[in-house]
């Protein structure tokens, strides 16, 4: 589940940024922490596939709905990250602006 939700995430970031004009808000950035996860989720796919083999592809609701967290929690902390840098870097001006209003009054 890990793997699926960070592959999705990777193919909608990619999607946004490809079909973007310009890449102001950083979404290739956020392209390249999906697509990170995403390969370090298929690494890890493959090492557990070959210690269990056939089971693999028969996983437990508990060990789904835990890697499905996981996979959500992945995907939550790299918006977060992604909206951290966007504060930090501030691409439109918008929290220059904002902070700027308020020492002014």
């Amino acid at each position: 589940m890990t793997l699926l939700i960070t592959v999705f995430a990777a193919v909608f970031a990619t999607y946004k940024w490809y079909t973007g004009k310009d890449d102001k808000l950083k979404i290739s950035m956020l392209c390249f922490m999906f697509w990170g996860a995403s390969i370090m989720w298929l690494v890890d796919a493959i090492y557990e596939y070959a210690e269990l083999g056939a089971e693999y592809f028969t996983p437990a609701a508990e060990d789904m709905l835990n890697d499905a967290f996981l996979g959500f929690s992945v995907v939550a902390f790299a918006l977060v990250i992604w909206m951290a840098a966007l504060l930090i870097k501030d691409p439109r001006g918008v929290v220059a602006r904002t902070l700027g209003k308020q020492t002014q009054r």
